[in-house]
């Protein structure tokens, strides 16, 4: 931060105002809360703001979190009762407005709020997005980036938090989360289970059937597994954003003797379908994995597809749950 310099008057002055015990802001403070900040987005696009965005919207779970945990609540939320039950890792800390769903916010609801930012995704419809820049600015994200998913999330906490004056709260969460891999992996290591096979999934039940979504290499769990010393047992291909593939429990015979790790919801009656609807199935019982008792349900609420937050309390349930 640039300091200004004082006349001897002014500093005279000065000194004498903090005798006093004011509560006036310094002269550097008042002019970095004000400078204008100018951005671009993961689209391009060129965000223009008045001063660090303190009013901010999140129309995606994300970068709710990351919101949060840079310090700044954010005053409109996508599908609130949705981020309270997936996202409790990093909690909400205020009552914010909810503004819709993710895929469909509401314009009359956010520009209700006179927010400073919006914060959204590439997820986003084009068309939605365009709506929302005749509220306010709008900074957009990548959600997700097969070829470096680890690398885009904390681009995107940087982003985030240099729209919202809060880059010596970035770096704190970024070397917090590096110390967290690396505490992960020598615990694993010291447990003897450095390069064990992993195949983390989850599942869910739509019309009695039962869909399984591997998280592959390339996924951002994958990727935090791998930072773990751990083998991912898929050899399937994911999508090119998410890295995520899909099968069924035929599709879970050829990985062998691995850890099996998933999450669930106990608010979702179709969100468990290995602990619940898969319970009697004669394939699923078959599984090596399965007979060994190496299926491993982490907690509820820890968002798999969040931020530095979310990540951190999945290597501490990983971590838990592989060397109890």
């Amino acid at each position: 931060m640039r300091r200004l310099l004082l006349t001897a008057p002014l500093a005279t002055a000065a000194l004498l105002l903090t005798a006093c015990g004011t509560t006036e802001p310094a002269a550097d403070e008042a002019k970095a809360s004000t400078e204008a900040i100018t951005l671009t987005d993961a689209s391009g696009a060129k965000v223009k703001l008045d001063g660090p965005a303190k009013k901010v919207v999140g129309t995606e779970w994300n970068v709710v979190e990351s919101l949060i945990s840079l310090g700044v609540d954010p005053v409109g939320v996508a599908d609130v009762k949705g981020y309270k039950t997936w996202d409790t890792a990093v909690p909400l800390e205020n009552d914010p407005k909810d503004i819709g769903t993710r895929g469909e916010p509401s314009m009359d609801t956010i520009a209700s709020l006179k927010p400073d930012l919006i914060v959204a995704t590439n997820d986003l419809q084009a068309s939605a997005v365009e709506q929302l820049r005749k509220v306010a600015p709008v900074l957009q994200v990548k959600s997700a980036d097969g070829a470096g998913q680890i690398d885009q999330m904390l681009e995107n906490v940087d982003l985030i938090a240099e729209a919202t004056g809060t880059t010596d709260k970035a770096t704190t969460l970024k070397k917090d989360f590096e110390a967290k891999l690396a505490e992960g992996r020598k615990a694993l290591a010291d447990a003897g289970l450095d390069g064990e096979k992993i195949a983390f999934a989850d599942g869910y039940v739509t019309s009695n059937q039962v869909s399984i979504r591997p998280f592959t290499a390339t996924s951002l769990l994958g990727e935090v597994n791998t930072r773990l010393g751990l083998k991912n047992a898929w050899t399937m291909k994911g999508d090119p954003s998410y890295g995520l593939a899909s099968t069924d429990v035929e599709g879970l015979t050829g990985l062998g003797k691995v850890q099996f790790a998933y999450i669930g919801n106990d608010k979702d009656p179709n969100a468990d379908p290995f602990g619940k609807q898969l319970a009697k199935n004669s394939v699923w019982k078959s599984l090596p994995f399965v007979k060994s008792g190496d299926v491993h349900r982490l907690p509820d609420g820890v968002w798999m597809f969040g931020g530095t937050g979310s990540m951190e309390a999945y290597v501490d349930a990983l971590v838990e749950a592989l060397t109890k």
